[in-house]
């Protein structure tokens, strides 16, 4: 618990930069569970001491095991959705999960181009854990032309990576992470993180990715079981801590380590996945949940 006070004493020094919470806009689909998409983000943000505008890009029906069916929002209701808030305060980071269709896609790009200070940190949903799909071909081949170039961090697992940076299926299942990467920057974004939960590795193995080519990387133990929401806690931790003031590095070293944390002290509240516990901080050190994978 030491550990874990000492982490969250430093996230604090970050926050303590601003005499305000640190304002993320969030774009993403409502899952009634709680698990991922808009609930998971407001909770990261929330954790991390940010506030969270979200912007609803899709409404799902889901449960814990996998998602049912999904209908994205009217376009023109998700852009006066944001660009209401947008006019209204300052906004620090943009974080983007679930779009839900291209003409969604090409609101979010014209909104990140018309505010280019604002970074743009894009979770690629392409896929729920259970492996439905949230993104069809011409929603992908979108993702790369229009929203990549003003990304500044995208945050994919491996199999999203290799799916975004290639249209051939066949290439797809053996292209090397690095030339994932390599594509994903050539695209326009500045950063890529990607993660390496689906890889058939000892520990789960995180690495950064500049212009510069491969940067950090960082391996973490691999726990047990399947979790529902841990790229949105990814994604929205970054975006959390980027709005607070921390530099790349930083936040996706300290992003990581809250994922961590929130996988670890995952539950499960359903008959399906578990969730990441994002409020783990707050509880008692000795409350352990039966329901914990083993």
């Amino acid at each position: 618990m030491k550990e874990v006070e000492s982490h969250f004493n430093q996230l604090a020094d970050f926050m303590s930069m601003s005499t305000k919470p640190p304002v993320v806009l969030v774009f993403a689909g409502n899952d009634p569970s709680g698990g991922a998409g808009l609930a998971a983000d407001i909770l990261t943000l929330a954790s991390l001491g940010c506030h969270a505008l979200p912007v609803v890009t899709a409404i799902t029906v889901q449960d814990t095991a996998g998602v049912q069916e999904f209908m994205a929002v009217e376009p023109d209701w998700l852009e006066d959705q944001a660009r209401q808030v947008l006019e209204d305060m300052r906004v620090d980071a943009i974080k983007v999960g679930m779009i839900g269709s291209v003409e969604n896609l090409t609101v979010i790009a014209e909104i990140a181009s018309d505010y280019p200070d604002i970074p743009l940190i894009l979770d690629p949903v392409l896929a729920s854990g259970r492996g439905d799909a949230l993104a069809e071909e011409a929603l992908i081949q979108a993702m790369r032309e229009l929203l990549l170039p003003h990304t500044f961090l995208v945050t994919p697992n491996s199999v999203e990576a290799r799916h975004l940076a290639s249209d051939d299926p066949d290439e797809q299942e053996d292209l090397p992470l690095d030339v994932a990467a390599a594509r994903l920057i050539e695209c326009g974004c500045e950063y890529a993180l990607i993660t390496g939960t689906h890889e058939n590795t000892p520990q789960v193995v995180n690495t950064l990715y500049t212009q510069m080519g491969r940067g950090a990387s960082a391996a973490w133990t691999r726990l047990p079981g399947s979790y529902h929401g841990s790229g949105c806690t990814l994604a929205s931790a970054v975006a959390g801590l980027i709005a607070s003031g921390a530099d790349v590095a930083t936040a996706v070293k300290e992003a990581q380590e809250y994922t961590w944390q929130a996988l670890s002290k995952g539950f499960r509240p359903g008959m399906g996945q578990f969730i990441p516990d994002r409020m783990f901080w707050a509880r008692p050190a000795e409350n352990e949940d039966e329901d914990k994978p083993e």
